[in-house]
């Protein structure tokens, strides 16, 4: 007999996306919601977790260790990509859109603030939105 790998729950995968993107405009939106010692980096973290629900819906069957490993390298890649500086990314970036996915300047704290959110996200998969057989 064959072992079948559980599956991830493709809706709450996309539910907790959209959960997430809220909140993360929420923190942004309303910053006095939150400790001041925290600044932005919340908005950072749930922009990660953002990125580990949104990869779980589209890879159902991918390991929560290879999720989240992906998620945070794609998180990485996007950081250290603010390094570059370049007329035609900024013009991007000017875009409200363009800034929310990939930000303007890298800084160090936010590599934190990412590994902060795809574990707690990781956390989450495993608990609640993976599918027991």
């Amino acid at each position: 007999m064959f072992l079948v790998k559980p599956e991830r729950r493709r809706l709450l995968q996309l539910a907790a996306t959209v959960l997430v993107i809220a909140l993360g405009l929420a923190s942004r939106a309303f910053p006095q919601w939150l400790p001041e010692v925290l600044g932005k980096y919340p908005g950072d973290a749930l922009w990660a977790m953002m990125i580990v629900f949104a990869l779980g819906a589209i890879a159902t069957r991918m390991r929560t260790w290879q999720l989240a490993l992906t998620a945070l390298l794609i998180c990485f890649a996007v950081e250290f990509g603010q390094l570059l500086q370049a007329p035609w990314i900024n013009a991007i970036r000017a875009h409200p859109l363009g800034h929310l996915l990939l930000g303007s300047y890298f800084g160090w704290v936010d590599l934190v603030a990412y590994t902060a959110g795809v574990a707690i996200a990781a956390l989450v998969d495993k608990a609640a939105l993976f599918k027991r057989r």
